[in-house]
């Protein structure tokens, strides 16, 4: 029997596309012989995985799962809509969400993390469903918002199940204050993120290689005015402004009231809770957002489906 080494394992993963733990078992299986292992696998229908993975997915479900002051908001990506509706896909969404509560940003630790009930790994969990149900499937990002004291909240927009949906949102806020007052904030604020989508907390937290490309624009816009250099920079300033209230959170304008802004809000909030209120963090993950999607042609797909062979 051959010795059944790491490096046997990640070649065999390399030739099928197979999760580690089921690569380990196919070695176990055949006494480390790789070709009986690729065989092995194959009839057992787990090295089809590798043949999806170069489909695009673009579909799927966001997840998300708070506990306290923990949120965490998870993309995992299939190549159809219909798959977002099996119980089995939303079992891992929901789970791997949840688990990410633990392991943070880093997919790699979270790909890693063990899937429970499975003897697998999440990444491994991810590979076994990929051949189970027949679609490549990938877990894009994760986004894990943590306070000190306070909450973290979050919103499903349209959710197909118990945080399960096409946009995911958390708001972080750190306060001392009443625990179900600062829950209905953090709801109503992470509705305005769902809506709104804003890119930035606040002002200073602008990308400012995007801020001076604004400037640019503005400033050659205000030029065609004819009016002295002087005058234009503060044309642009201005200008600026509307800029702020379009992508920084704390400019916007609330979407609840349609007139307040919303570090209005959080001001207003402060006083009634009688102690200080601060959004220290929010993430928004809508599905499939920068994803180039495949047009095909479905006649075509059909008609290629019925060709004899």
């Amino acid at each position: 029997m051959a010795e059944i080494t790491a490096a046997l394992v990640k070649e065999l993963r390399e030739k099928t596309g197979a999760g580690m733990m089921d690569c380990k078992r196919a070695l176990a299986e055949t006494a480390g012989d790789l070709e009986g292992a690729v065989d092995w696998l194959r009839k057992k229908g787990l090295s089809a995985a590798a043949k999806k993975a170069g489909r695009v997915a673009a579909e799927g479900l966001v997840g998300v799962a708070t506990r306290g002051t923990l949120g965490a908001v998870l993309e995992v990506n299939a190549e159809t809509d219909f798959v977002a509706r099996n119980e089995t896909f939303q079992h891992f969404v929901r789970t791997a969400t949840e688990l990410a509560l633990t392991t943070g940003d880093d997919l790699e630790r979270l790909r890693s993390a063990a899937f429970p009930g499975t003897g697998r790994n999440v990444g491994d969990e991810l590979t076994h469903m990929i051949a189970t149900i027949g679609e490549n499937m990938a877990l894009r990002r994760v986004r894990r918002l943590e306070v000190k004291n306070g909450a973290v909240l979050g919103y499903v927009h349209n959710a197909l199940a118990p945080g399960l949906g096409k946009i995911g949102v958390l708001v972080a806020l750190e306060s001392t204050g009443d625990g179900e007052k600062l829950a209905a904030l953090g709801k109503q604020l992470a509705m305005h993120v769902a809506a709104a989508r804003p890119d930035y907390l606040d002002t200073a937290s602008v990308d400012q290689a995007a801020l001076e490309r604004e400037r640019d624009v503005l400033r050659e816009q205000s030029r065609a005015s004819g009016k002295p250099e002087a005058i234009i920079e503060k044309m642009v300033e201005g200008r600026l402004r509307k800029f702020y209230e379009e992508v920084v959170l704390l400019e916007q304008t609330y979407v609840v009231d349609g007139e307040s802004r919303i570090s209005k809000v959080i001001e207003a909030s402060a006083k009634e809770l009688g102690t200080p209120v601060k959004v220290t963090g929010f993430a928004r993950f809508a599905l499939g957002e920068g994803i180039a999607k495949e047009q095909g042609d479905f006649a075509a797909e059909v008609a290629a489906a019925v060709k004899p062979r």
